[in-house]
This record gives C-alpha cells, sequence and structure tokens, in this order.
C-alpha cells in the first residue's frame, strides 16, 4: 500500500502544538526548569487517556504535531516496519525508559552540589525529552514515517495502560470518542482510510471482517481518516464498543 501525505491538523492548537518541542527540549538546556514542563504534559495526557484512551496523541501532543505539521513535508512516507509493532519492543523500551528515568531522575534529586533542586530535576525531563521522542523520533520520522515514533512511545504505552485500568474501573463509555461507521454501505473499501492514517491502521479491514466496529486499540483518535473518507463512512463518535483487533 502507498501511504499519502496529507493534512492531519485541523485544529489551531494541533498547528502549534510543535512550539513546545524547541522550547522545552533547547530552551531547558539554557533553563533547566523548562524541562518540568513535561511534568504537566504526563499529568495531562495521563488523565485524557483515562476516558478517552490515545487521544492526546493525535490531538494535543507536542511531537506529533512536529510530526504531522512540519516532518510530513519531507518524510519518506514508508511502511512502519513490522518490528516497531512488535509486543516485545514496545514493552521491552517501556520497561528500559521507565528504569533509565527513573535512576537519572535519582541521581538528579540527590546529587551533591549548591544547585537548586529544580534545575536538577528540570535537566532530567530535558535530556530525556530531548534524546528520545526528539532527536530519535525526528530521525525515524524523515527516514520512515512520521508517526513512526508513537509506535514505541512510553508515554503512548503509558496511555494504553491507563486507558485499559479505566475500562476495568467502569469509566462511563460515553466520553469516549471511537472511530466507528456512520454507515457501513457507504464504505467502498477504497483504502484510503489505510493511506491517510497515521498509525498505518486499516479501518476498512473491520469491514471486510464483518466487524461493525473500527476502532483498534492503536489509533489515536486524530479524524484523519474520517476527514479524508471519500464516502463519509466514517465518524469519531462517542460510545462505541472496542476492539484490540
Amino acid at each position: 500500500m502507498r501511504y499519502r501525505k496529507t493534512n492531519r491538523a485541523f485544529t489551531w492548537f494541533k498547528k502549534l502544538a510543535w512550539l513546545a518541542v524547541p522550547t522545552i527540549a533547547v530552551g531547558g538546556l539554557f533553563y533547566p526548569p523548562l524541562g518540568l514542563a513535561v511534568l504537566l504534559i504526563m499529568l495531562a495526557l495521563i488523565t485524557i487517556s483515562l476516558f478517552r484512551g490515545k487521544y492526546w496523541c493525535g490531538n494535543f501532543c507536542p511531537h506529533g504535531s512536529m510530526f504531522d505539521v512540519l516532518l510530513m513535508r519531507i518524510s519518506a512516507v514508508l511502511k512502519i516496519p513490522p518490528i516497531f509493532r512488535s509486543p516485545a519492543l514496545k514493552w521491552g523500551f517501556f520497561g528500559f525508559f521507565m528504569v533509565m528515568f527513573g535512576v537519572r531522575l535519582g541521581i538528579g534529586v540527590t546529587a551533591l552540589g549548591d544547585r537548586p533542586v529544580l534545575d536538577r530535576l528540570g535537566e532530567v525531563f530535558v535530556r530525556q525529552y530531548l534524546i528520545f521522542p526528539t532527536l530519535a523520533g525526528l530521525a525515524l520520522a524523515i527516514f520512515l514515517n512520521p508517526r513512526t515514533w508513537c509506535t514505541i512511545c512510553p508515554m503512548g504505552t503509558m496511555q494504553e495502560i491507563v486507558y485499559r485500568a479505566g475500562k476495568r474501573l467502569g469509566v462511563p463509555e460515553t466520553i469516549d470518542s471511537k472511530l466507528t461507521w456512520t454507515d457501513p454501505a457507504r464504505c467502498t473499501k477504497c483504502g484510503n482510510c489505510s493511506r491517510v492514517c497515521p498509525m498505518q491502521l486499516h479501518p476498512y479491514r473491520a469491514l471486510e471482517q464483518g466487524d461493525t466496529d473500527a476502532f483498534h486499540q492503536a489509533c489515536i483518535r486524530c479524524s484523519t481518516c474520517v476527514e479524508h473518507c471519500p464516502g463519509h463512512a466514517l465518524t469519531g463518535a462517542r460510545g462505541s464498543s472496542t476492539r484490540d483487533g
């Protein structure tokens, strides 16, 4: 399948959210407390994920904005290699990232010296923010696909964990916003939804398999497939059932 470069930013916030990346990743090198903004980002995405899964990734994430708004223009837009969808890689990297982050955080808090604690803590967050999602994500976006990093992003994995916990705790389905069909009969199986999907999912295949729900656990709810469906067969309606296919 040939993937398309297309508009993925439908709100002013997503068009400008990427500005937070250089502010934190680069500005934080000169003023470390800027790194503490990452804490606010983590709190926000965890809270939202309890009700809407990876909604943050598709609508508010600064790196997601950078990938979709800026790097899309120069990306190769290739198929994301299967290894990046491997559960072993995703969970292994999540464990590695969290352990390394914990170690660095501990060192930053207990480091000797007369530097302010906020500076030391900020440095920890700045380094994590700069090295992984910014530099690694940038390279993957240019040479493979804009959202390659998002398949193994530890924050995305954390959102999946929190979302599943929310479902078990009985968080109301009506709060969620999932991809579903307006009318399955409108789908012509043209595959356009797959060609424009940032995560390279295949909503139309759900219909081929007799599934009346197009939702996938990895969906970031960005509405790209909805906006670009020629038959207007898809919607981000609330309260639809889920599947992990």
